[in-house]
Order: C-alpha cells, then structure tokens, then sequence
C-alpha cells in the first residue's frame, strides 16, 4: 500500500474532493427522500481547515453547492451536526434562542483510549490486531442491542480512520428523539463506570438483566483468545493484582497462592473461577463474588461509550468519507455483517487511492481513442474505496425501501376513512 506522508494532504484533498469522493451517495443519505424541503439546508456541517482552522455552522442548497465549497476548502476534516430551526448560515441573523438544534441521528462514538486501563498491547492513539478485537465486541453488543432491544432499524458503522469507530442510527423515529431520552438509551448501554481512580467498575446486582447474559455470551465467543492468550491479562504478579483489585479480599490468599503454581493465563483464569464457585458455595449471603467471573470479562471487553457525544442533539460528529489527517485513511462504513472480517489496516488511504486513480487515468488516457463513454464511470468505482461505498449504498437502499414502506402505509390509512 502506498504510503501516508501528511505533507502531501492538501494535494491529496484537492484530488480527493475533486474526483473520489461519493457525493451523490452522501447527500442522498442526509437528505433523507427530501420529504421535508428544508432538511439537507438546515444541516449544520463543520469544516477543520490546515493549521486547525474550525469552521461552524456551515450548511448548503443542495449538493451542487455542498460540492462546491468541499472542492474550494479542502477540508481536512468534516464534522456532521444537527438539523436546526433555520439554516446554520443565517444562525447569527436569528433571535437570541430561537436558533435550536431540532433533530439528529442518535450516534454512539467508540474510542480505544478509553481501554488504556485493560489493554496491554497498545496504549493512547496506538491500535494493532490484538486489540482491535475489543472494537468487533463493542460491535456486536452495541449493534444486537439497538435492533433487538430497541428495534431501530438503520444503523450505519463506521471506522473513525485511527483507533476507533462511530455508530450512526437513522431511523426517522430516532433522529427526532429529545436528549433525556438519548441519555436512557445511552445509560441503559453502558456498564462500565467510573474514572481511572475506581479500580472496580462493574457492578453486577443479584438479579442479572437479559441485555447483560447476551452482552456475556457475545464476550464469552472471545475473551479465550483475546484476554487470557492475546492479552495475556494474567501473565505475571503486576497484571493479576490488577484483577485481584476487582475481587474480594477474602479470597485474595488463595488467589496468589494458586496463581504462583499455574503456568499462564489460561490456567490462572480456570483457578480463579473454581475459588469463585467455592467462595459462593461456602459463604452464604454474601453475593459479592456472585458474578465475579462476569463482572471481570465485563470490565476488560465490554464497550466504553463517550456519553456526551450519544446525548446532546447538537453534538457534532466526524463525517463518514473523511480523511484522518494523521493516518491519511478514510473514514469508511463496515459492513455490519461481517464485522469479524474488517481490518482497518487494509482500509484504503487518501494516498493509495490517489494513487490508483493516477495509475488508471494514465492508461485512459493511452486508450482514448476508445469511446468516452466508458469515462462515465464514477471515479471512486475504479479504486478500493468501491467496496466500502458499496456497503453505504445497501445502507441507503434499505432506508428508501423502509420509507416507501411507511408511505404506502400511511396512504393505505387514509383510504380507510
């Protein structure tokens, strides 16, 4: 793959913006069928320019327009915001108060630093194979729990472009809930709690709720070979206190002692769970070591949400399609189906695409005595970003079919009258 050197991205971005990227496809999504005439021009996008120059309130007529602007700053990256009560443009002409943030997707934002206390192989911006397997969890249970538990239908994931990935859910019902209720959904989410001075954070009580036991059965499919194999979480005297931290301290002795006896991870994990069956079989109403094994699993795989970003309707988001200036890979939606499968080191760069695309407009232009019909063919469907912009259109297909769906629904209503 070709690689990312930053001091090439504004001429990156020109030919990025220029020829690659899916504009049609973008503004098709946050236009949502144009049944409110206004909705795509009371967006709020946000432009971070070279030199970390911050541009808010930005919004747009229509793609043309949106195209426009996108060629002219090259922006190094974009932020999505809300639907307001008049166009962002105009927000300084607005009465003082009357400018509010009406509707947005609910989104989820997923950040690997967040792990720095679990993970052993990485730590800050840092990401490699081992752990990336803590973003394919956070997937799952996230995802499962949106449709099953709550029903929303259009969920659409995505890779941040470094350490992490976002989820944005577009269900019409959705984008117009208020922030308490994105608060619920959010608290009802998360699991682990507390700031890096609180050792133990999970608390399980006596009664296990269902969204737990299926969050566990998804962990269970991997913490073997992520936890105990990959990151060693047992592997010597300073990363088994870090586990005894979460246990209680009458069964500590026991603990150290057999943990000084096994030979690895995998051996010290099956030792700790026989001390918790015993501890639980011997001291009655005492249910601290009830859930232990859970709670340990918990608190090392289970996702860690940002809630502020999932709460407040006026947040801003990065926008899928972006380029990270820092790696120079897009910011690509992940087929949610194959969640195991998706690598983000093999996620295109600016700089490879570019470069494929140099590669075949070189050869075109050898062969242009073929007809130029064949020109017609959008740019992006010529390089690796195809696959990924292929994965969004089926997002799109899926929300238009939904909508027609409701629509006939609510003409078949009203011929009932």
């Amino acid at each position: 793959m070709e690689t990312f050197d930053p001091a090439d991205l504004p001429e990156l971005l020109k030919l990025y913006y220029r020829r690659l990227f899916p504009y049609a496809q973008y503004y098709r999504w946050l236009n949502y069928g144009g049944v409110i005439k206004n909705y795509f021009q009371h967006r709020e996008f946000s432009f971070t320019l070279k030199d970390d120059i911050y541009i808010r309130y930005q919004s747009f007529n229509n793609q043309s327009d949106l195209e426009k602007e996108m060629q002219k700053m090259n922006p190094y990256k974009i932020d999505i915001g809300a639907v307001y009560s008049h166009r962002p443009s105009q927000h300084n002409t607005v009465k003082l108060g009357a400018f509010q943030a009406q509707e947005k997707e609910l989104v989820f934002d997923i950040d690997m630093t967040d792990y720095d206390d679990v993970r052993r192989c990485c730590s800050s911006a840092d990401i490699c194979s081992k752990c990336w397997t803590l973003m394919t969890m956070a997937m799952h249970i996230i995802d499962r729990a949106l449709k099953e538990d709550f029903g929303f239908q259009h969920r659409l994931w995505v890779y941040s472009g470094r350490r992490g990935v976002h989820c944005w859910v577009c269900d019409e019902s959705v984008r117009k809930l208020s922030s308490a209720v994105r608060s619920g959904i959010v608290e009802y989410l998360s699991l682990v709690k507390g700031g890096p001075d609180i050792k133990k954070k999970v608390h399980l009580s006596e009664k296990i709720h269902p969204f737990v036991r299926r969050s566990i059965d998804i962990i269970k499919k991997y913490f073997e070979e992520y936890a105990l194999v990959g990151q060693d979480i047992l592997e010597n005297k300073e990363s088994w206190d870090k586990i005894l931290a979460l246990v209680p301290e009458t069964m500590h002795d026991k603990l150290q002692e057999g943990f000084q006896k096994c030979h690895n991870s995998l051996q010290r994990w099956k030792y700790l769970k026989t001390v918790a069956s015993d501890y639980q079989g011997n001291i009655k109403n005492d249910k601290s070591g009830q859930w232990l094994e859970w709670e340990i699993m918990l608190q090392y795989c289970f996702p860690r949400l940002d809630i502020n970003v999932s709460k407040g309707i006026n947040h801003l988001l990065k926008s899928p399609f972006s380029v990270h200036p820092k790696t120079g890979r897009i910011s690509v939606p992940i087929d949610v189906q194959k969640v195991d499968h998706f690598d983000p080191f093999a996620v295109p760069t600016i700089s490879s695409i570019c470069h494929e695309l140099d590669i075949i407009s070189t050869n075109e232009e050898e062969n242009e005595a073929e007809s130029n019909v064949k020109h017609r063919t959008r740019d992006y469907k010529k390089t690796s970003l195809a696959p990924y912009v292929k994965v969004f259109e089926q997002f799109l297909e899926n929300l238009t079919k939904s909508r027609k769906g409701e629509l006939i629904k609510k003409s078949d209503l009203q011929k009932d009258f």
